[in-house]
């Protein structure tokens, strides 16, 4: 099974249910509230843990309960040396949870964004021993951009997964230049490239192409509904539907697909159609829970779910 070093975020979400996100001025009731540990960097390093990847963790916590929480639940099956205590608070983000499973997320970054690139040195060695570095920038870049460079210095692949949204123009270059396969959904992959968002083949053909501009060759992208679109050598690019459920909660999805991918794809990628199918599956049991972290389904449940669709 695959090494992965995730470097990101852990944020305290603060979840909302709600029937749907109020108007400009207006006052809703809140129908539930309820605190879960979660985070873009969190979600996915679990979710890569979770299919059987070995996986070590670059982030930061705040000295707090909320730190001393994250630490103790990324320390079953994780390695935790890369975790970094700061002294502002752990991040948090608070989710608006709509009725129809859609949520709408605010994130305070707190000690996420005080991860530095010298943390990231600090970990060097785990880097250097990884199959595969990934990251998003829900904390600074230049923590990226570091991670990755040593992610190339040692031959690692590397996965960005550009979240939340950003223009290619505001990334900084370096990252770009050491990214090997970019993970988005197509809002994030039409930010990039300040075109309107599409899920047509047609479409999604000219966004690969123009990411694959900015010196990335390999493309993801995530269509919610209608599946999941990929191109990983630039010649044989491929859509494929999701599997069906309702959607109870959608918060975790995207970070369970990417850890899950990264769990199973082999390095030369020769195994892409079954790694995208095996995640599609993962996040499609993910979307049928409540929750972040403890929606992200186990290795046994991914299989077991794929075996009863054959």
């Amino acid at each position: 099974m695959n090494k992965v070093v995730v470097i990101g975020s852990l944020n305290l979400d603060i979840i909302q249910n709600i029937k749907r996100l109020p108007l400009q001025g207006e006052t809703l009731r809140i129908d539930e509230r309820s605190m879960n540990l979660g985070g873009k960097g969190a979600n996915q390093a679990v979710a890569a843990a979770r299919q059987g990847a070995e996986v070590s963790f670059i982030g930061a916590i705040g000295k707090d309960a909320a730190g001393q929480q994250f630490k103790a639940l990324l320390e079953e099956g994780i390695n935790v040396s890369g975790l970094r205590e700061k002294d502002t608070a752990t991040g948090s983000a608070t989710i608006l949870l709509e009725e129809d499973g859609h949520n709408t997320i605010l994130v305070y970054g707190g000690a996420n964004a005080e991860l530095s690139a010298d943390d990231v040195v600090m970990s060097e060695s785990l880097i250097a021993d990884a199959d595969y570095v990934v990251a998003q920038f829900e904390v600074p870049q230049e923590a990226v951009a570091k991670g990755f460079y040593l992610a190339k210095k040692y031959g690692v692949k590397t996965v960005l997964n550009p979240a939340p949204v950003m223009n290619a123009k505001d990334i900084d270059p370096a990252i770009l230049a050491c990214t090997d396969i970019i993970v988005p959904n197509e809002t994030e992959a039409a930010a990039l490239l300040e075109r309107e968002p599409s899920t047509q083949y047609e479409d999604l053909l000219a966004v690969s192409d123009a990411i694959s501009e900015l010196s990335v060759q390999g493309t993801i992208i995530t269509l919610g509904e209608d599946g999941v679109y990929y191109n990983l050598d630039g010649k044989d690019p491929h859509t494929r539907p999701i599997f069906k459920v309702k959607a109870v909660d959608t918060t975790a999805a995207g970070d369970t697909f990417i850890g899950a991918v990264v769990s199973q794809l082999k390095l030369d990628a020769t195994n892409v159609a079954d790694a995208v199918e095996y995640a599609c599956k993962a996040s499609s049991l993910a979307v049928s829970r409540s929750g972040a972290i403890r929606s992200i389904p186990t290795h046994s449940e991914v299989v077991r779910s794929l075996h009863n669709e054959d």
